[in-house]
C-alpha cells in the first residue's frame, strides 16, 4: 500500500501530461483552445457582418481555422466583398482573411 501511495503523484503527473498532449494542436487539427478561439472569431465576424446594414448576412459564409477566416458565398457587388473582408480583418484574433466570395 505504501508503494502505491508513493507512486500516486507520478501517476497523476503522467495523466496530466497525457491530457495536455491529447489537446495539443497539430498541423492538420486544432487543439481544444484553438477550436474555441476559432469559434469565437467566427461568431464575432458573423456578428459584424450581420450588423452591417449594407450586407445580407445570409449571403456570406464564415469559417475560421487557426485564426484564418475564410469568407465565401455569392454577393451583389464588389463593395459587398470589400466590406465583408474589411469587417473580418477588424475582428480581434483574426490572423488573415481568405476571400472566396463571388459576384452573383
Amino acid at each position: 500500500m505504501e508503494r502505491i501511495m508513493r507512486s500516486a503523484p507520478m501517476l497523476a503527473v503522467a495523466m496530466l501530461l497525457a491530457l495536455f498532449v491529447g489537446c495539443a494542436s497539430t498541423e492538420s487539427s486544432s487543439g481544444t483552445g484553438e477550436y474555441i478561439d476559432d469559434t469565437v472569431i467566427t461568431t464575432k465576424v458573423k456578428a459584424a457582418i450581420f450588423n452591417e446594414t449594407t450586407l445580407k448576412s445570409a449571403e456570406v459564409n464564415v469559417e475560421t481555422y487557426k485564426g484564418v477566416v475564410q469568407l465565401s458565398g455569392f454577393v451583389n457587388s464588389q463593395d459587398d466583398i470589400d466590406t465583408a473582408v474589411r469587417l473580418a480583418r477588424g475582428v480581434k484574433g483574426v490572423k488573415s482573411v481568405s476571400n472566396s466570395m463571388e459576384l452573383k
